[in-house]
């Protein structure tokens, strides 16, 4: 019998932040975008209580860790932090529209902007597994 998996529920073809950002390859790009962790927390499973998402304009020069914009819901507002320097290449418009598109599908569709890198050099980041222990110290 096959032992139990220890895999992630989260995907582990991304890193993730502290502050609760992905970043995800994408061709010579990256992907960023916010776990269903900080959704959850934002909105307690309720998605209409997502009810505003202000991103960037395309070309943007971002520094690591700068806020490129914020997400609200009725009971908080959340800025939202570059984990890798570089310029903003495109922003998922429809997610400014469509707020749910966040608790339906974070790590795929819910993508916030996708930057083009400065450096291949990888900030700390962590992978899916540890990024899991880490919210589970942080319940303790």
């Amino acid at each position: 019998m096959a032992a139990p998996s220890t895999r992630s529920t989260r995907p582990d073809d991304r890193k993730y932040t502290e502050s609760h950002e992905w970043v995800k390859v994408d061709g010579e790009n990256v992907l960023i975008g916010i776990t269903d962790f900080a959704i959850n927390e934002l909105c307690n499973g309720n998605e209409g209580d997502l009810v505003y998402c202000d991103l960037p304009e395309v070309g943007r020069a971002l520094d690591q860790g700068e806020t490129f914009g914020e997400i609200e819901s009725v009971k908080a507002v959340s800025d939202l932090y570059t984990p890798i320097a570089g310029e903003v290449v495109e922003i998922n418009a429809a997610i400014e529209d469509h707020l749910e598109i966040l608790s339906k599908d974070p790590w795929n569709q819910g993508w916030l902007v996708k930057i083009r890198p400065n450096s291949k050099d990888s900030p700390k980041m962590m992978d899916a597994q540890a990024y899991e222990k880490f919210l589970a110290e942080k319940k303790h």
